[in-house]
């Protein structure tokens, strides 16, 4: 596998290099300061999306750089589990490091798609995967209490939507969220709790007309 993955890397760099040398100074100095712009805008967009804190960190906060999170935050900030969960603690699996960090780039990317394409519902509803890996959480965090003292969460979330049985949230509706999940029913959330400062810089907000 290594000695084909050389060859390989090898064929690369030999059709690069021969590329190169058949291209003029001015076409290559070009060339040069395209892949320079593409770099940085790729680099300036991830940064704007604060994707670094949404890949390394479990930071809540993190998550209403979308103000359509808002109410989400500010609902959670003033429940019970705010004293002891994250998002993540309850939005990504944590079975394993590599389900974690899988499912925590996949569900982000699909956010940010629906965050700059403008297709964001008014009130966000979770999507199977996402409720799965919920309840799958409720389940793991909550084991004792509902496995040994109640009997119940012995069915995952596929079970319950075949009408197996109930889904967590049937009965515990205001967990954690207190049912206000859209910004037409709590319309001032992003002032409840207050916003991660903007990662633009001040000059550029100036320019921009946003101070």
């Amino acid at each position: 596998m290594y000695m084909q993955l050389k060859t390989y890397l090898n064929k690369l760099q030999k059709m690069w290099t021969g590329f190169l040398s058949k291209i003029s100074y001015r076409q290559k100095v070009t060339l040069s300061v395209l892949c320079g712009v593409i770099v940085g805008l790729t680099g300036l967009f991830f940064y704007l999306l604060r994707m670094h804190t949404y890949i390394i960190g479990d930071d809540p906060a993190a998550c209403i750089n979308c103000h359509i999170m808002s109410p989400y935050y500010a609902t959670w900030a003033h429940s019970a589990h705010a004293r002891n969960t994250t998002c993540n603690d309850c939005h990504v699996p944590n079975n394993n490091m590599a389900a974690h960090y899988a499912f925590k780039g996949m569900d982000g990317m699909k956010h940010v798609a629906y965050f700059v394409t403008f297709s964001e519902r008014q009130s966000i509803e979770a999507e199977d995967a996402s409720a799965e890996v919920i309840m799958d959480n409720c389940i793991r965090c909550h084991k004792q209490l509902n496995q040994e003292f109640v009997n119940t969460g012995r069915i995952d979330y596929m079970e319950a939507k075949r009408g197996e049985g109930k889904a967590c949230w049937d009965c515990h509706r205001d967990v954690a969220h207190m049912n206000k999940n859209s910004l037409s029913s709590a319309p001032n959330a992003e002032f409840v709790e207050p916003m991660p400062p903007s990662p633009v810089p001040h000059w550029l907000q100036k320019a921009l007309g946003r101070e």
